[in-house]
C-alpha cells in the first residue's frame, strides 16, 4: 500500500489520567514532521462502519491538556472487545480486521497510533499481525500493564 503523511490516533478501554496529554503530544510531533493527524471516535469503534473521526491539528488540541477523560471518547464494548480473560485473547474477526484495512487506505494512513491498557493493546497486536503498521501507548488505571 501507499500511504501519505497521516496517522491516526485513537483511545480505547477505560479512562485514566493523561489521554488528552498523549493526543495533544502525538499532533505536536506529527505535525512538526509533516504528518496530518486524525482521531477516530469511540476507540477501535470509530475505525469502522460508519467510520468515525476528526482531524486533529495544533489549533484543536491546543486547549484540551487540563481537561479530563479524552476529547476522542473511548469504549470497551462493541466488535472491538477483546476480553476473554488474563493471558487469554480473542481473535477479532477477519472481516472486521478488512474493514480496518478498507479505512487505512481510504483514509490515506500510514500508521495508527493506539493508546489504550492490556486489552485494547491485543487489538492492536491483531492490527500488526494483520499486517497494519500500528503503534500502541500504554496506559492503565488498575496498574496491571
Amino acid at each position: 500500500m501507499a500511504y501519505a503523511k497521516r496517522i491516526g490516533v485513537l483511545t480505547s478501554g477505560g479512562d485514566c489520567p493523561g489521554l488528552n496529554a498523549v493526543i495533544r503530544g502525538v499532533v505536536k510531533s506529527a505535525n512538526c514532521h509533516g504528518y496530518d493527524v486524525v482521531g477516530f471516535l469511540k476507540g477501535y469503534e470509530g475505525l469502522v462502519d460508519p467510520v468515525c473521526y476528526v482531524p486533529l491539528n495544533q489549533k484543536n488540541t491546543s486547549g484540551i491538556l487540563n481537561q479530563g477523560g479524552t476529547i476522542l471518547g473511548s469504549t470497551n464494548k462493541g466488535r472491538f472487545n477483546a476480553t476473554v480473560g488474563e493471558s487469554q485473547r480473542a481473535e477479532l474477526d477477519r472481516d472486521l480486521l478488512v474493514g480496518v484495512e478498507t479505512t487505512f487506505e481510504q483514509l490515506n494512513l500510514s500508521g495508527l497510533i493506539c493508546i489504550g491498557g492490556d486489552g485494547s493493546l491485543r487489538i492492536a497486536q491483531q492490527f500488526h499481525e494483520f499486517g497494519l503498521p500500528v503503534v500502541g501507548v500504554p496506559k492503565t488505571i488498575d496498574n496491571d500493564l
